[in-house]
């Protein structure tokens, strides 16, 4: 399977070839299932970047599937559709763990941007900086270098990654350590992962 896999479960011909014709311009590959069984089968096997589901299918409804896989803690952000969409099956839609709720019909650049921020929340969410209770007084570049921390990694090898110099990897590092109120990066790693699970080069970092 492809990691930009997108499963979905549409039955009705023209709709999938639409789906398909636009997810493949956007760089990812369309899975097809025509209910929600056979989803949930491949499903098991492989996780795709993630799920488009229709509400009204045939057998098992998109809503069940959605339940189901959520009951499942699967890790893909799941995204409903419908062409019959009213306030009550939206709602029930998001309680029951749906990232988006899409309307039909639906404007092709609409429907991307809607796939593209839940894969990017998802990848967010998967983040070990998205997890540290300052995460939020962080800007996106300071996350970005706080991730490359957590995985270990020098100066020389995030500025390499990041495309920035190792002088403003320090600065973003030492903003870091500001907003969090330490004063060296193995404090710093000792309070995202515990003592027991920091990375060995914390202490060179």
């Amino acid at each position: 399977m492809s990691t930009n896999d997108v499963f979905i479960l549409e039955d009705d011909l023209t709709m999938r070839m639409m789906l398909k014709a636009l997810l493949e311009r956007a760089g990812y590959r369309s899975v097809f299932f025509a209910d929600g069984e056979a989803l949930q089968a491949e499903a098991r096997q492989n996780s795709p970047v993630c799920i488009l589901l229709d509400v009204c299918v045939p057998g098992k409804s998109g809503l069940e599937t959605l339940s189901e896989l959520r009951d499942q803690d699967y890790p893909a952000p799941i995204l409903m559709m419908s062409g019959h969409g009213d306030i009550p099956t939206a709602v029930r839609s998001l309680r029951s763990g749906a990232v988006d709720f899409i309307e039909k019909p639906f404007r092709p650049d609409t429907l991307v941007e809607r796939i593209e921020t839940a894969c990017a929340g998802a990848r967010s969410a998967a983040s070990p900086a998205a997890h540290f209770k300052h995460a939020k007084r962080l800007t996106r570049r300071e996350r970005e270098v706080l991730d490359h921390m957590l995985a270990g990694m020098s100066t020389k090898v995030m500025a390499r990654q990041l495309g920035l110099s190792p002088r403003t990897v320090e600065d973003h590092r030492a903003n870091i350590l500001r907003k969090a109120g330490v004063k060296t990066s193995a404090q710093l790693l000792l309070g995202v992962f515990g003592s027991r699970h920091a990375p060995e080069r914390a202490a060179a970092a």
